[in-house]
């Protein structure tokens, strides 16, 4: 039994650590196209995408300069803080495009 959660354990960190550039990219993409999707719809309003944006800016921002910090290329540890911040940003995104609100 202590094999078996072992080795889920490296699993898990072999998956989160598997999270590359492109990735990312897709998913800061995938993202930007949900938010302009909520402007379209009216969905979202000005305050709201304004505050969206300024946080999916930041951690543009944050993914640029650890990249620059170690030569191209982000830490595990990095990726699995870009991935929590990714997931975190989606929820909130998810959240103001339902939360009633409308342009």
């Amino acid at each position: 039994m202590k094999r078996f959660a072992f080795a889920s354990l490296i699993a898990a960190g072999l998956m989160i650590a598997g999270l590359n550039a492109q990735e990312v990219k897709a998913r800061q993409e995938n993202q930007q196209d949900r938010i302009a999707q909520g402007v379209q719809s009216g969905q979202l309003t000005a305050g709201e995408t304004a505050n969206l944006e300024h946080k999916e800016a930041r951690l543009n921002r944050e993914v640029r300069q650890d990249r620059r910090a170690n030569g191209g290329n982000l830490t595990n540890k990095e990726k699995v803080q870009v991935n929590h911040q990714q997931n975190k940003l989606s929820r909130q995104i998810y959240r103001k495009k339902h939360n009633g609100r409308t342009q």
